[in-house]
């Protein structure tokens, strides 16, 4: 029976030792390669994670500071109202007007420049995550 079988005559190939390294020496940059890669692709998940997190927390601070400026606003609104109401004259009304104007043109302003100072932290906050890892990644492993 051993004399029908077609692969009995046939001697094991064996690779030269040479191509055997080169083949290992692959196997091992493509190991050390995924590695890197998956360490990569985790790193950025957390960047990811951590400019989402700012951008939320951010988006919460600025609509938490719009409903505390409609309220002022409107507080403002109703108390220039109530003051209007109990005017005794022409000139008084008049006076309150001008009074109520200026302070409106005054607190627009100063609420103008919070909205301003809390979208630059906001977006430096955002950024930051994005910066840092870039500095990691950028940054020679021996610097």
């Amino acid at each position: 029976m051993a004399d029908s079988d077609p692969f009995s005559s046939v001697t094991p190939f064996q690779l030269p030792e040479h191509v055997r390294a080169l083949a290992e020496k692959g196997v091992s940059q493509a190991r050390e390669s995924y590695s890197k890669l998956k360490d990569a692709a985790e790193s950025q998940n957390g960047t990811i994670e951590a400019v989402f997190s700012s951008a939320s927390k951010g988006a919460t601070d600025y609509s938490a500071k719009l409903v505390d400026i409609v309220k002022t606003n409107t507080n403002a609104s109703f108390d220039f109202a109530q003051a209007l109401i109990g005017a005794k004259s022409l000139p008084e009304a008049l006076e309150l007007w001008t009074a109520h104007a200026r302070k409106q043109v005054e607190t627009l302003t100063s609420q103008t420049k919070e909205l301003a100072e809390l979208t630059q932290r906001v977006a430096a906050d955002t950024v930051e995550p994005i910066k840092t890892h870039a500095t990691k990644l950028f940054t020679p492993p021996n610097a």
